[in-house]
């Protein structure tokens, strides 16, 4: 999935299971989404038959009004969630917004199951993964080659690995889309999937 209206239509398809839904994760983006879900099937769950929803719902400033405009917090639904470490405060104003607890800390946060990432999801898995562990995953998917070009490019050279790797992982979002789930198999496969993840999977 991909495109301007990539998260437009993973909506649409997600919002069409709210109903039946035992638990609803809520992400920032599409391919947090994907990350999400591509944890759990590498740790053997299956979302749609446990009836646990992942939402995308456009960025971190939607989550109070989504919750209110679906109802959710009235609902008896679990619910639970991942951001990036910038939006901390945001999620935890949604939430205070929506009537889902009071959350004044990260630990807040946590026991209302919503976890944050450190810088962002991209850099959790870079960080789980490893440099070297990364650079073997664009090599399988053909992506070696034009990851080192960009880092032979003078605004580029000399610069930390992590710090290429997420550019290069943000320049595009086909790429973005495809890497969060590789990297979330390379993570799982090595058992070093992200805490953030792991966590998030837990509360549901």
């Amino acid at each position: 999935m991909s495109g301007p209206d990539a998260t437009d239509r993973a909506l649409v398809r997600a919002l069409a299971e709210l109903d039946r839904a035992r638990a609803v994760v809520l992400v920032e983006g599409v391919s947090d989404q994907i990350a999400v879900e591509a944890a759990a099937s590498g740790r053997g769950r299956d979302l749609d038959a446990e009836r646990v929803v992942v939402v995308p719902i456009g960025g971190a400033h939607a989550l109070g009004g989504f919750l209110v405009r679906h109802g959710l917090p009235a609902t008896g639904v679990r619910l639970a969630g991942l951001c990036d470490v910038g939006e901390e405060r945001v999620f935890r104003r949604g939430l205070a917004a929506a009537g889902v607890g009071e959350p004044r800390t990260r630990a807040d946060l946590a026991r209302l199951g919503f976890h944050v990432c450190v810088d962002d999801l991209e850099d959790e898995l870079i960080r789980a993964v490893g440099v070297a562990g990364v650079e073997a995953v664009f090599d399988v998917a053909g992506d070696l080659g034009p990851f080192r070009s960009m880092q032979a490019q003078p605004a580029w050279r000399g610069r930390e690995p992590a710090v290429q790797m997420r550019r290069f992982l943000g320049s595009g979002s086909r790429r973005k889309l495809r890497y969060a789930r590789l990297l979330v198999e390379a993570a799982v496969g090595r058992d070093v999937l992200p805490r953030p993840l792991d966590a998030v999977l837990a509360a549901v």
